[in-house]
């Protein structure tokens, strides 16, 4: 009798329990009665199904990310362009997103990754290069997520954002761009040096001159004021001469003595009874 009452409450137990069902938050679930669907969209919480009659599939509701490897794509002149793009997306219809993907997140990614090839293919290949890179980038995603939405709503899924979050040139087109732009920076190195060459000659040429008129101004000032100092002197000397003319022709003679026998060795043959030795004869 015990062991009957033991079997019909585990039977209880396991029966209660297969009766209930929670949804985690974060979580959508689908409820279907012998494999058709019958309840969707099922919120966070605790909720009630019949035993053996009722199955549950829960979703992950949360924002999704679809991290794409970078493709290549051509431009309107028909120049590759390299782009790493990224995908956030969630599920908001839970029947349409199972019908559709059978529940598979990886098979939902796929259909989603070809989609937003497509839009980025026809994106890029209606603008040029420099469209692209520099003004455009956000025209594009929003074109992008526009264009897709519809296709993307029949998985009962929606965009929640798409990035462009690089457009690079292959690496062929990079070497021959970076070639072409060293030339360009190699010449534009050539016309500055060429042009400071050019200003440094100017420059060089103006200090020469101004040298040149400076040198010549000292040298004529100099001339002018040795000119004055010699008028002076000449005037100081005519005044001293004119007080006592003996003394001057004394102080003459002493300098005239003292620059002809500056050295020892210097030898003069003069008459010593000419004026050169008036001094020296007065002195015996």
């Amino acid at each position: 009798m015990k062991s009957l009452l033991s079997i019909f409450v585990a039977a209880a137990l396991f029966i209660g329990s297969s009766a209930l069902f929670t949804v985690q938050q974060g979580e959508t679930a689908i409820v279907f009665r012998l494999g058709e669907i019958v309840q969707t969209d099922v919120e966070p919480g605790l909720h009630f199904k019949t035993p053996f009659i009722n199955s549950v599939k829960t979703f992950d509701s949360r924002l999704q990310t679809l991290d794409a490897e970078p493709e290549r794509y051509l431009t309107k002149e028909k120049k590759n362009l390299i782009i790493d793009s990224f995908v956030k997306w969630r599920i908001v219809d839970a029947k349409k997103f199972y019908t559709s993907t059978n529940g598979d997140i990886r098979i939902a990614n796929m259909r989603l990754a070809q989609i937003i090839k497509d839009s980025l293919r026809a994106e890029f290949g209606n603008r040029t290069v420099q469209e692209a890179i520099s003004r455009d980038r956000s025209t594009i995603v929003k074109d992008i997520t526009v264009s897709t939405q519809k296709d993307v709503a029949s998985f009962g899924i929606e965009l929640a954002d798409v990035r462009v979050k690089r457009v690079d040139l292959p690496q062929d087109v990079s070497e021959s761009v970076y070639r072409r732009m060293e030339a360009e920076r190699t010449r534009v190195a050539k016309e500055l040096r060429s042009e400071g060459a050019e200003a440094a000659e100017r420059i060089r040429a103006d200090a020469d001159r101004q040298k040149v008129v400076t040198l010549s101004d000292a040298f004529r000032k100099a001339e002018t004021i040795r000119g004055q100092g010699d008028a002076s002197a000449a005037e100081i000397y005519a005044k001293a001469y004119n007080k006592d003319k003996e003394f001057y022709a004394f102080y003459q003679s002493l300098n005239a003595y003292q620059e002809a026998f500056k050295d020892k060795s210097d030898v003069v043959l003069v008459d010593p009874k000419s004026d050169f030795f008036k001094y020296f004869n007065a002195q015996k």
